[in-house]
């Protein structure tokens, strides 16, 4: 199995550690040729309106939306999920995702950078323990469509709870950054079950 990691903008050195500790040799992708090879696709974190502009200079913006259409598995931490989201909130003028994830996200819905925090969080499907999240200028999901499944929730500063860690089908997404924390269950659970269950995986 040949995994990329959109390698325009944002950590992908980490997202490569990890997948490489899964037993993955990943691959960085910035051009069609690359994206056109590779049977699944790590999104990073970094700034989602970059990337998105980065993919579209390079010619790739549409391709990529086109494989994920097409069933490629797809796993966004942060930026990435918000590249997923067919909805966004707060968006600046313009702002375009691939799409493919049923959710409205709200960027930056935790605040700005000083308001990064940390916590643990029980994921479904994955075992005990608790999962260090690292939340960092992150978004967090405000509406899911009905075939998307809540892995994760936390309560936000206004009281509620929000979704931070979805899946729907081959689409994985976390509002987290678990690639900055040397657990690496999400990115296992991306390879072992979320990739290994799509019908793209020969």
């Amino acid at each position: 199995m040949k995994v990329g990691v959109l390698a325009l903008q944002g950590d992908v050195r980490e997202h490569f550690r990890a997948l490489e500790e899964c037993g993955v040799n990943p691959v960085a992708v910035r051009r069609a040729a690359e994206i056109e090879s590779i049977d699944a696709l790590v999104l990073p974190g970094g700034e989602s309106t970059t990337i998105a502009h980065l993919a579209l200079t390079f010619g790739i913006f549409d391709l990529i939306s086109e494989r994920i259409q097409q069933g490629l598995p797809v796993y966004g931490s942060c930026a990435g999920m918000i590249l997923l989201a067919d909805r966004v909130e707060d968006a600046i003028t313009g702002q375009r995702t691939f799409g493919g994830l049923d959710i409205t996200v709200r960027r930056n819905a935790f605040g700005r950078q000083v308001d990064s925090f940390e916590t643990d969080l029980a994921i479904a499907g994955l075992t005990t323990p608790t999962v260090r999240a690292v939340f960092i200028r992150a978004p967090w999901i405000e509406e899911t469509g009905t075939k998307v499944k809540v892995l994760a929730t936390v309560t936000s500063p206004d009281g509620n709870t929000r979704a931070v860690a979805v899946r729907q089908g081959a689409i994985l997404a976390t509002s987290f950054h678990p690639e900055l924390t040397g657990d690496n269950r999400i990115h296992r659970f991306f390879i072992e079950e979320v990739c290994k269950s799509s019908s793209s995986i020969k």
